[in-house]
């Protein structure tokens, strides 16, 4: 086996946990949605994300604001919920429509 051989056979497995690493690290849009509707819409209705339109950063410095004014999430929940709306209802999104 050549050097690049081994170098490769070795740093393949390395690659791999790396991958499954970032993807655990994705936090998933479902949970984010199911989030967003126990608890914000005690306060707010849904017009108050759809107008924003703010990317997932600016959406999670938004819910920690809501942490300061009294939300009470865990960090793993605020990442949930700013991927969630930063993906939906994000500065790329489609532009919600009303229901005629």
């Amino acid at each position: 086996m050549t050097a690049f051989g081994r170098a490769s056979f070795l740093l393949a497995p390395s690659l791999l946990a790396l991958t499954a690493m970032a993807q655990a690290q994705q936090p998933d849009p479902d949970r984010g949605r199911e989030i967003l509707t126990a608890k914000c819409f005690q306060c707010h209705t849904n017009a108050m994300w759809q107008d924003q339109r703010q990317d997932s950063r600016a959406w999670e410095a938004t819910l920690y604001r809501m942490v300061g004014r009294g939300a009470l999430w865990a960090p793993d929940e605020i990442k949930a919920m700013a991927a969630y709306l930063g993906t939906d209802f994000g500065p790329n999104a489609k532009p919600s429509t009303p229901a005629k």
